[in-house]
């Protein structure tokens, strides 16, 4: 194999990888814009990925399961959102505790379901969402160059991968081209102004809460219903928390955040193909450090290599409505 068909099956496999990261980081952005810190991304999207194995296993309907897994992680959202909008409770505690909530119930519902170690039984063909070739693929796929970029980078991949590239130009336009994105990034800046204008400040953030539910429960539901062929217990393994810090990495910003969670992919594609493998002067490394290398790129950009990333200025504020 060359090195130019090892560059695209890396490529591939990024895309791949970095699918429930943007999904989960756009999530995470709709959120935080909004003013509210979401460290519970890990746990929506666990709950997600539950919620879409099991409905997938018991209806034998990917699309079914798609539905149940964003339901359990709107359902977390807005309960995310009464501790931290309603009762104006500390934003970071509810995530946390989240996270905590989201590894308990999969795992317990799990056994007492499935009694298969948490995890649910493997899924009918039906059950998962299958790759999709787009036209003429197969036609181009010995043409120099472009038939392996078309064929295998591009084609080949199920409808929630084409669904979160595409979420990145509608988060954009949602953002920073409607009225909607308007105030919401305003009550992330500035929600008393908001809130002087007329304008709901927590039926606002409630909704940006929904929106992050969404797609949180896509990006769970990738993991359990396209990537694999079930629900696998602790199957996210971080990813929440390496959307989070790509969000960070990307100061808030949807084409930015692609970019990250596509340097994590690629990072983790790399990590795969390695492993294993002699490395000249090096040897074998251990297959441990290859896992750990996402995280520890993590902590080394988020060290100081972003420079300074500012966040809303009302992130993480609960808004208290004056009385007059």
């Amino acid at each position: 194999m060359d090195m130019f068909e090892t560059l695209i099956l890396i490529l591939d496999s990024t895309v791949r990888l970095s699918t429930p990261l943007l999904l989960a980081c756009l999530a995470g952005l709709f959120s935080e814009r909004a003013g509210v810190v979401d460290i519970g991304l890990e746990g929506k999207m666990l709950g997600a990925a539950f919620g879409a194995g099991a409905v997938a296993y018991i209806t034998g309907n990917a699309w079914l399961g798609l539905f149940g897994g964003i339901g359990v992680s709107i359902l977390l959202a807005l309960l995310h959102g009464f501790a931290s909008i309603t009762n104006r409770g500390n934003q970071i505690v509810s995530g946390v505790a989240i996270n905590f909530l989201a590894v308990g119930l999969t795992a317990l519902l799990g056994q007492a379901w499935f009694h298969q170690g948490g995890r649910t039984p493997s899924l009918s063909k039906d059950g998962r969402f299958q790759n999709i070739d787009l036209p003429f693929a197969s036609s181009v796929e010995g043409v120099p160059v472009i038939g392996p970029i078309y064929s295998e980078l591009l084609s080949g991949h199920n409808i929630l991968v084409y669904i979160a590239f595409l979420a990145v130009p509608v988060t954009w336009w949602i953002l920073f081209r409607t009225r909607f994105g308007l105030r919401l990034r305003a009550v992330g800046e500035n929600p008393a102004a908001v809130d002087t204008a007329g304008i709901s400040v927590t039926w606002l953030r409630y909704r940006a809460v929904i929106a992050c539910g969404i797609l949180c429960g896509m990006a769970g539901s990738y993991l359990s219903i396209a990537q694999s062929a079930g629900f696998i217990k602790d199957m996210t393994a971080g990813r929440g928390f390496i959307a989070l810090a790509a969000l960070i990495f990307a100061k808030w910003k949807p084409g930015s955040a692609m970019m990250a969670c596509l340097l994590f992919g690629f990072l983790d594609a790399v990590a795969i193909r390695l492993q294993g493998q002699e490395i000249p002067g090096i040897g074998t490394v251990p297959v441990q450090f290859f896992q750990a290398l996402p995280y520890i790129l993590t902590v080394i950009l988020l060290a100081g290599f972003i420079g300074k990333a500012v966040p809303p200025k009302a992130s993480g504020v609960a808004y208290l409505k004056e009385r007059t």
